[in-house]
């Protein structure tokens, strides 16, 4: 287990560094960005973990966004309303752009003139595109559980 420390670490590292960049992106202000981070680096590490325990995709993206939800719902002091808005920075990072790259270059590569077995690879393009929707399922109604199990009842 102590092999997989240093891409644990990795993993963390570069999710809170894309979780804070989202933040940016997103206009928080500048006292939410280091919660972004800290939010991403969890959500990337559970992940990790998920995946290195040979859970699927999917199943690991959907433990961390459940895992980062409800410990930034647990933050509601310090962040105010915006906790969910910090979670979803966190695991924005978590979305699988090259499986969906993967798609749309397969689909595309359909409509050329002389393709050599269309069937192969319009399989490969929907399998990926497949994973795409089915982690993007599990990562919203990971962070939506918790959201809505532990949501603030003054409003």
């Amino acid at each position: 287990m102590l092999e997989l420390l240093p891409h644990l670490l990795h993993q963390a590292l570069f999710g809170a560094l894309a979780a804070a960049g989202f933040g940016v992106l997103f206009n928080f202000g500048f006292k939410a960005l280091p919660w972004c981070a800290a939010a991403g680096a969890l959500a990337l590490a559970v992940r990790t973990v998920g995946q290195d325990l040979a859970w699927s995709l999917e199943g690991a993206s959907f433990a961390a966004a459940i895992v980062t939800s409800c410990s930034v719902s647990a933050l509601r002091r310090h962040l105010g309303p915006a906790c969910n808005a910090v979670a979803l920075a966190g695991c924005i990072p978590m979305v699988p752009g090259a499986f969906f790259g993967q798609a749309l270059l397969g689909f595309l590569s359909v409509t050329a003139p002389n393709l050599v077995d269309a069937e192969a690879t319009l399989i490969v393009a929907v399998q990926s595109l497949l994973r795409v929707i089915f982690t993007l399922g599990a990562i919203g109604a990971g962070l939506l559980i918790p959201a809505q199990l532990l949501r603030n009842q003054d409003f």
